[in-house]
């Protein structure tokens, strides 16, 4: 597959994906189905935006004793079992067009989610936008984000074949994504207006309401 050397990383809830709403009550009824009976329900109280931790920090919190790993697997069956319960969640405008007109131009993609690896894919399905598991990093093998991150980049290497990128460039809708760009010195693009403001106050240079003008920005940098 032909690349320019440039790779872009997306985040998938919310910027992706129109997904945070539904993924998030489907979270708490995931963890009360395991027996979590009071889920701490505000999200900005969590050291870490992800899925891993949240799981840790709740079980923790009620049950009083140390998370094991393999309650992340029973989450996600449980997850992906209450899923079926929703609506089909939709793209954010313009994700799966600005996703296939990037891999004509040459550019490498991957994903690195907060998300687990069933509950991703599956939102990516729903939206119909290009994707491949090979390149979908996700908290299931770390709690924090810049690890996940990395590993991204190391799969978008491996599957496009390239030993290194010129540049890199971060797309996400979190304050939490551009903090991790910002440790990693990774290029970031905030997409979405529900943290635009905080985004730009904590120095976001590039911001866009949707994915439309992405390509175009990323194709034609000034």
């Amino acid at each position: 597959m032909k690349s320019n050397n440039k790779l872009v990383v997306f985040d998938i809830d919310g910027t992706l994906t129109d997904s945070l709403p539904v993924y998030h009550k489907a979270v708490i009824k995931s963890l009360k189905l395991m027996g979590v009976k009071d889920v701490d329900t505000d999200f900005f109280n969590y050291k870490y935006h992800t899925d891993s931790y949240t799981v840790k920090f709740n079980y923790e919190n009620y049950f009083k004793k140390e998370y094991i790993p393999s309650l992340l697997n029973q989450f996600e069956n449980i997850i992906m079992d209450e899923l079926k319960n929703y609506p089909a969640v939709t793209e954010i405008n313009g994700a799966k067009k600005c996703i296939d007109e990037l891999l004509k131009a040459g550019f490498s993609i991957a994903f690195a989610t907060g998300s687990l690896p069933k509950p991703a894919i599956l939102k990516l399905q729903q939206c119909n936008i290009w994707y491949d598991e090979s390149l979908i990093a996700t908290s299931k093998i770390s709690f924090a984000r810049e690890p996940f991150v990395q590993q991204s980049i190391t799969m978008a290497k491996q599957y496009f074949n390239v030993a290194n990128y010129d540049q890199i460039y971060s797309i996400g809708d979190g304050i939490w994504d551009l903090e991790t760009a910002q440790k990693l010195n990774l290029e970031f693009i905030g997409i979405g207006p529900r943290n635009k403001e905080k985004l730009l106050a904590l120095g976001c240079k590039t911001y866009f309401n949707d994915l439309n003008p992405l390509v175009s920005f990323l194709t034609n940098p000034i």
